[in-house]
């Protein structure tokens, strides 16, 4: 049997996943710039790739926090 749609906590969860998005983001900036001269550019142009996808995963998470509201 399904579950029901428990929707209460949904926002809850979208704030801690922006939070912890944000935390992970300074995290890769911060090994970035302790570590630019002793990592490779393939592995620099991967963090950059991720942070960009943590950016729109964010702002994924902020519109659905905007639904969440408006219900």
């Amino acid at each position: 049997m399904a579950k029901p749609d428990n929707r209460a906590d949904n926002e809850i969860h979208l704030r801690q996943n922006i939070e912890n998005t944000k935390a992970n983001m300074q995290e890769a900036e911060q090994y970035l710039n302790e570590f630019a001269d002793e990592i490779s550019a393939s592995e620099k142009h991967m963090i950059e790739e991720k942070n960009e996808r943590r950016r729109h995963s964010i702002e994924g998470f902020k519109e659905e926090l905007k639904d969440e509201a408006g219900q």
